[in-house]
């Protein structure tokens, strides 16, 4: 007897192609136990009749099977579960009961209350969405992408891909790194003294807990990258947010005392403020003077489209001080995580070890598309694509933030993503945030920016990278009734 046609059902909304979703559901059975070794599987032509498909199309999906050993052929008599497939095991996981461990006892809350930036996960569906960081798919090189990928994917890469790196890295990822990327931030480095990481929040928190401890004091701009805050907090060390302003952290505001200063020089998180050469060399003196360590987090370098870039503070640094950290995330795309540290062989060597001890390396097929991606030019490209679109539609948001009447509290004169904005006092852009929502608009309040013993609620970031340009000028209307 075979087994029944009525036993199988295309789930509505699955992903992937007919075929592909007809090998997920006999192997879901196979797995399941509901289809048993030996079991005949429906005639290709009656499968295709009851699911309303071509025949064609389930035979190439049971030859598939029968290659990943699902499934056996047996001449004129037709296709079989195979007997090599796994089988259940003959116990039952123990019935789900009410959960009595107070996690949040247990745990403290330590990582969960760490204030973060909110966003729905279906922001993709919402028709203005001022949100940061995401990528835009009319501007990525799928093709080229996709093409880097199957070349790592390929029989001379095979190393590359299945090989435990231990602590060491893509060697083609770093020699791209250090001829082409750093060097455009000014920066000369060595192998030894370069890091691939998951992005660059996986960096600084490698940085936080190399050079923090219980008994540390560190400076943070105020206001800042909500994660900073809370990668730092993880280490006990003693957190002094210094305010910033429109040339970013001021040297002289930093407390006595200070060991480590984490700041983004290139691009101020929120408020896009670049600090000024005269600025940056006037810190690296006062890090001498009082030796204390800076890490930069390298923010939004590559979208500079204004101005030319300034030297990254650590093409400055003369005395090995600097740590710089960079992704790939804004100018690829952020789910690519990943990124790199710059700094001194004895700091490398230290969070190279942590590295090994948490998650050894990134990605070996990631790391060899990246360096494809670069290598091939492909990057470039990209980049001046992402440019010349980000130009456009600042001067979109410029137009329409003007001509609603809205106040820019922070843009910055070299690029960017986004606009840091203020509210009128008294209006709280968290609850903006949610009336705003229901008319299909997304914006990010400011308040988690901000230390909490100083925070603002009347200040909210518009990210412009993932919004087209002929939705802005409404969304910005929108805003503009809402705040009233």
């Amino acid at each position: 007897m075979a087994i029944p046609v009525e036993s199988f059902f295309l789930p509505q909304g699955a992903s992937g192609t007919l075929q592909q979703r007809i090998r997920q559901m006999v192997a879901e059975g196979i797995l399941s136990g509901r289809f048993r070794a030996g079991d005949r599987m429906p005639s290709s032509r009656g499968l295709a009749q009851h699911l309303g498909v071509s025949r064609i199309t389930v035979t190439l999906a049971y030859t598939e099977l029968v290659s990943s050993d699902y499934l056996t052929a047996r001449g004129r008599s037709g296709y079989y579960v195979s007997e090599g497939v796994p089988v259940q095991p003959a116990f039952r996981p123990v019935a789900r009961r009410d959960d009595r461990v107070d996690w949040a006892a247990v745990t403290g809350g330590r990582f969960s209350a760490q204030p973060r930036l909110d966003r729905p996960e279906d922001w993709r569906a919402y028709p203005y969405p001022f949100i940061y960081g995401q990528a835009d798919a009319s501007l990525f090189d799928h093709q080229n992408w996709r093409l880097c990928a199957v070349q790592a994917l390929g029989r001379r890469d095979f190393e590359t891909l299945t090989a435990d790196y231990y602590e060491q890295d893509d060697p083609m990822l770093i020699e791209y790194v250090l001829r082409n990327i750093l060097p455009r931030r000014g920066i000369a480095a060595r192998p030894s003294e370069v890091l691939v990481t998951m992005g660059a929040q996986n960096a600084l928190w490698l940085a936080a807990q190399v050079l923090l401890g219980a008994g540390k004091t560190v400076a943070l701009e105020n206001p800042c990258y909500p994660a900073f805050r809370g990668m730092v907090a993880q280490t006990g060390a003693r957190i002094v947010a210094v305010d910033v302003d429109a040339e970013g952290l001021p040297p002289e505001a930093l407390p006595q005392g200070v060991d480590v200063v984490f700041l983004t020089a290139s691009h101020h998180c929120p408020t896009n403020a670049t600090m000024p050469v005269a600025r940056r060399n006037a810190l690296l003196r006062a890090a001498s003077e009082r030796n204390f360590i800076v890490v930069e987090d390298d923010y939004e370098f590559e979208m500079s489209f204004l101005r030319p870039v300034s030297p990254s503070l650590k093409s400055l640094d003369a005395e090995g001080r600097v740590i710089h950290a960079g992704s790939f995330s804004k100018s690829i795309f952020p789910g690519l995580r990943l990124g790199w540290l710059v700094g001194s062989e004895g700091f490398i060597r230290e969070a190279r070890a942590l590295r090994g001890q948490v998650l050894r390396h990134p990605p070996g097929h990631m790391q060899r598309t990246a360096a494809y991606f670069l290598s091939l030019g492909h990057y470039d490209t990209l980049v001046n694509r992402m440019k010349a679109a980000f130009r456009k539609r600042r001067m979109a948001m410029d137009e329409a933030i003007a001509g609603n009447g809205l106040t820019v509290a922070g843009q910055g004169g070299f690029g960017g993503s986004s606009f840091w904005m203020r509210a009128p006092e008294g209006v709280d852009t968290e609850a903006l945030a949610l009336r705003l929502r229901a008319e299909g608009v997304l914006i990010e309040p400011g308040r988690v920016f901000f230390a909490p013993e100083a925070e603002r609620r009347n200040f909210y970031r518009l990210a412009y990278s993932s919004i087209q340009p002929a939705r802005i000028a409404e969304g910005i209307a929108r805003i503009a009734r809402a705040i009233g």
